[in-house]
């Protein structure tokens, strides 16, 4: 994949959570693909992270995953955002960089860099 096409496909990414359209988040994992945030063990595979995403799809919505800026390093992209969103009845604000790596189409890996407890007391769980 291009650099362009990499950016293209984490926009792409980061609507379907815009979007709240889970399945489509799921898929756009390699079968084998991870998705880490970084201070929580790995979650691997493209079956493993769609149940991942079970609580996601009972109490996310109103999700605005807001670029601040996005690029490739070393074939990887970079994306730094501030996270807004309505989960259950609690409203939450995060700032995060993710690493996506792309084959494929695919994501291979995506590494995430929060801190946690802002992100817990935003989901209402601190």
């Amino acid at each position: 994949m291009t650099d362009d096409e990499k950016i293209a496909r984490t926009h792409e990414m980061l609507k379907a959570w815009d979007a709240c359209d889970w399945d489509a988040v799921a898929a756009m994992f390699a079968e084998d693909g991870v998705l880490h945030s970084v201070m929580k063990e790995p979650v691997v595979g493209r079956a493993t992270i769609d149940a991942h995403l079970q609580p996601f799809r009972e109490n996310a919505h109103d999700v605005d995953l807001q670029v601040k800026s996005i690029g490739v390093i070393g074939g990887r992209v970079f994306v730094e955002r501030v996270d807004v969103f309505d989960y259950a009845e609690h409203h939450g604000e995060v700032p995060v960089v993710g690493i996506l790596s792309w084959e494929d189409g695919l994501v291979t890996e995506w590494l995430e860099y929060y801190d946690r407890a802002t992100l817990l007391r935003g989901m209402g769980a601190a």
